[in-house]
């Protein structure tokens, strides 16, 4: 062999090598394929934070970090409860899906870290500060009005205000502890129409703002939603914060909007954004930033990459959501920061400590359907593919019982056991119509069941199948394909839910023995 075939050897291998290199060190889009919307974030030296948007869900405003911007990790929430009202507390009949805590404001000022959002249910602007976002504790303060989808802003005066508004965008001053809004402040309307450089013929007029200042100039970000067409970004920047402000349309891509500005410490920016993608939810996205004649410019040629020059996207799981065998050291009875109670929770009716290794749901009350009832406990879907499983032991459970695993939404699909006549049955529910419909019901003569739903959100199928097991080794199909559509009312991605409650008598429970996600399915 010469030597020329061993160097076109050696450098074939050296291209593999570094074409190997190059693919581990490719992010893709989404950075998130989960219901992780309305994020803001900050870099405080090399760490990212985020906060996000869970709404009714308890406790709220989830936090996460990351060291590269591709791979996020969930480490706590802002707060237990937002409020205790009879809404929050799932106790008036009707609960408050799709309102409860919205878009969140995350910022880093003087030592302290700051997270705003506001609540529909409270008609507040809620404010939450710490000197350590990662261990706390926060300090809570609120005031009135809510002010929609508010950005928090310190001036390089000391002045600090919130920038908020639906079409028109309004500044207001605030006190310098931010604790409420400064008599005498600034208070005027900045943009007149926020939507105007995306045209006239608008359906969801400009809201999101994220306010940012770069070399002395102030960068005020927003989305609206032409009609007939889709989520859009609009810039406007500024020399002062009062104006005037040009604006102009910075990305029309995918329907891949609202968010802001972030820099990395070697310099360069990115936006971030999120993705409306149907039943898994609203799911973020990065797009790199270039600037031009003092404008950020957004995305490659005007699109949103699939790819990125970032480090790859590791699996989901155990960062955003994880299995959970329920096993507790002694004196341990807390939930892993993957779960979230649907509303705010009933404590005295839960426990992981009762019996060891296994999640108990008491029923205290009697409800009538499945989003009505308390202490479903929840977390997120994830895509392309997921699979949620769990093994329910039955036998506590009283007359009229119906406990087992849900994907909750408004159209909500569930599995699992009801007691009806003194008998136990493995029952599908489906409400693929609106409105819940028992689809299959299967008599069931022992006191153990595994049941599982897998969710398939491959090119929006939005689809997802239930299975039930007598042994946990072969698995049977039950009832209908479920639908999963998103809908406003919940304005959430669907859920993973273990759930127990009573339509006739009090003071049954139900017991969980693990609940494990997969993102892999068998049905495709």
């Amino acid at each position: 062999m010469t030597k020329r075939f061993f160097f076109t050897l050696y450098i074939t291998l050296l291209g593999l090598v570094i074409s190997s290199t190059a693919t581990a060190q490719t992010a893709r889009n989404p950075i998130i394929y989960a219901d992780v919307p309305d994020l803001s974030m900050i870099r405080v030296g090399k760490t990212y934070y985020m906060s996000s948007t869970t709404m009714h869900m308890s406790p709220g405003v989830p936090l996460m970090k990351s060291m590269d911007l591709v791979n996020w990790q969930l480490f706590g929430y802002v707060y237990d409860t937002l409020a205790n009202v009879p809404a929050l507390n799932l106790t008036d009949g009707k609960g408050t899906y799709g309102r409860g805590s919205w878009a969140s404001c995350i910022k880093y000022h003087n030592g302290l870290f700051y997270v705003t959002t506001f609540a529909q249910t409270t008609g507040k602007t809620h404010v939450y500060s710490t000197k350590n976002i990662e261990k706390g504790p926060w300090k809570s303060v609120s005031f009135a009005p809510s002010l929609h989808d508010h950005s928090l802003y310190f001036d390089d005066d000391g002045r600090v205000y919130m920038i908020y508004g639906n079409g028109k965008i309004k500044i207001i001053e605030l006190t310098s502890d931010v604790s409420g809004i400064k008599k005498g402040g600034l208070d005027q309307t900045i943009i007149e129409n926020g939507s105007a450089p995306a045209g006239n013929n608008i359906m969801l007029g400009a809201e999101g703002s994220q306010l940012f200042k770069v070399n002395g100039k102030y960068y005020l970000f927003n989305i609206c939603w032409p009609r007939g067409g889709m989520r859009t970004v609009i810039i406007h920047r500024a020399d002062k914060l009062t104006g005037p402000w040009e604006g102009r349309v910075a990305l029309q891509d995918l329907g891949v909007a609202q968010g802001g500005l972030i820099d990395t410490p070697d310099g360069r920016w990115f936006s971030y954004l999120f993705r409306d993608y149907g039943g898994v939810g609203r799911i973020p996205y990065l797009v790199p930033v270039t600037w031009e004649n003092g404008w950020p410019v957004l995305g490659v040629n005007g699109k949103v990459p699939e790819t990125l020059d970032l480090p790859a996207n590791k699996p989901l799981i155990p960062s955003i959501v994880a299995s959970d065998e329920f096993a507790r050291k002694k004196g341990d009875a807390a939930l892993p920061l993957v779960w979230q109670w649907n509303h705010n929770p009933d404590n005295s009716l839960w426990s992981v400590s009762e019996r060891k290794g296994f999640l108990r749901l008491k029923t205290g009350r009697i409800d009538t359907s499945f989003v009505l009832a308390r202490n479903t406990l929840t977390q997120r879907t994830i895509g392309p593919e997921s699979t949620g499983s769990t093994l329910l032991d039955a036998s506590n459970m009283k007359e009229g019982d119906f406990a087992g695993l849900g994907l909750l939404q408004k159209n909500f699909g569930l599995v699992g056991v009801k007691v009806g006549k003194g008998r136990k049955s493995i029952v599908m529910v489906s409400a693929n119509t609106g409105k819940p419909v028992e689809i299959e019901n299967i008599p069931l003569t022992q006191n153990t069941l595994y049941v599982k739903a897998e969710c398939n959100f491959n090119k929006r199928a939005d689809i997802a199948h239930f299975f039930y097991s007598l042994d946990g080794k072969v698995w049977t199909k039950i009832g209908e394909p479920l639908k999963m559509p998103y809908t406003i009312p919940h304005f959430m991605g669907y859920r993973f839910g273990l759930f127990n409650y009573a339509t006739q008598t009090t003071g049954g429970f139900a017991d969980f023995d693990y609940f494990r996600i997969d993102d892999k399915i068998s049905e495709k």
